[in-house]
Order: structure tokens, then C-alpha cells, then sequence
């Protein structure tokens, strides 16, 4: 019931109108109260009038703002903008972030397409099962595909960067 409650209020709130024209209720999820159809609109819409019942209508309390925290302030102007010198401090570090991530993803690629050797990888002990062998390769290749679509996005990200 609380869940309904700002609803209700609303409706109420809508309901005030009715001095000034025909309140209808329309029906379905949310059920709505309004005095701006006409009535064709709202007999196409399946809606029916409201009459005879006392209206009492009620103000809503505004949301509370949320109070900013002294540690989320820290670095912002008056405005709320993140100060000039943060801002480059947070730009290099993504920027250190995301090239040590492009150089594990380009070793990483660099590794598979070694072990991959153009689709003429060597056989390993354990893949008499010629099948086996041609799995690893196959795995290998989409690997390599997926590698290299990663060193492309990091490169992306880093040219986006101031």
C-alpha cells in the first residue's frame, strides 16, 4: 500500500480540477485520473466521468535534494564541475590505466598468433586425437580474432583521450 500511496495523491491532486471541467478515470496500469481529454477522446480510450463524489485535494511534500558529502565536493566548483587540474589527474591515470591494458592485450595476442603459427600450430603430446588438435587451432584463431578487436578498442579509447 505505501507503493500506491503517491499515486493516490496524485489522482487527488487531479481530481482538484474538476471545477473547471469533466474529470475522467481512465482505466489500465496506472489508472488515470484527467480533466485534459474530450469526451470522444476519452470514450475511445474507455474512460467514464466522475461524478458526484467529493474531491479533496491534497499537496505532496517535495523530494528532499540529496545533501552533497564534503568528499564527493572535493575538487568541484560552485557548479559542480570537476576542477581543471582533477580532471588532467583523472585523464592520466585512465590514460596509464588503458595503455598497461593494451600492452597485456597486444602480449596476449602476440602469444596467440605465435602458438597459432598461420593455422600450422605444433601438435602437442596430449593430441593424438588429430580432432583435438584441430579444436585447440580453431579455439586458437577465434582467440586471436577476439585479441585483436580488444587492442582495437583500447587503441580507440586512448585516441578519445585529451
Amino acid at each position: 500500500m505505501p507503493n500506491r500511496l503517491p499515486a493516490v495523491l496524485l489522482a487527488l491532486v487531479a481530481l482538484g480540477a474538476q471545477a473547471e471541467g469533466t474529470v475522467y478515470r481512465c482505466p489500465g496500469p496506472p489508472v488515470l485520473y484527467t480533466d485534459a481529454l474530450s469526451a470522444k477522446e476519452a470514450s475511445e480510450k474507455g474512460c467514464r466521468t466522475i461524478e458526484g463524489t467529493p474531491i479533496t485535494v491534497m499537496q505532496m511534500a517535495r523530494p528532499r535534494a540529496a545533501s552533497t558529502s564534503p568528499s564527493s565536493a572535493e575538487g568541484r566548483g560552485a557548479e559542480g564541475r570537476v576542477d581543471a587540474q582533477q580532471q588532467r589527474m583523472r585523464d592520466d591515470e585512465r590514460r596509464r590505466v588503458l595503455q598497461t591494458e593494451l600492452r597485456s592485450a597486444e602480449d596476449r595476442l602476440a602469444s596467440a598468433q605465435k602458438e597459432f603459427s598461420n593455422g600450422q600450430g605444433e601438435r602437442r603430446g596430449d593430441e593424438r586425437n588429430y580432432q583435438k588438435y584441430l579444436d585447440r587451432m580453431a579455439e586458437l584463431k577465434d582467440n586471436i580474432t577476439r585479441y585483436e578487436a580488444d587492442v582495437q578498442a583500447l587503441k580507440r579509447e586512448i585516441a578519445k583521450l585529451p
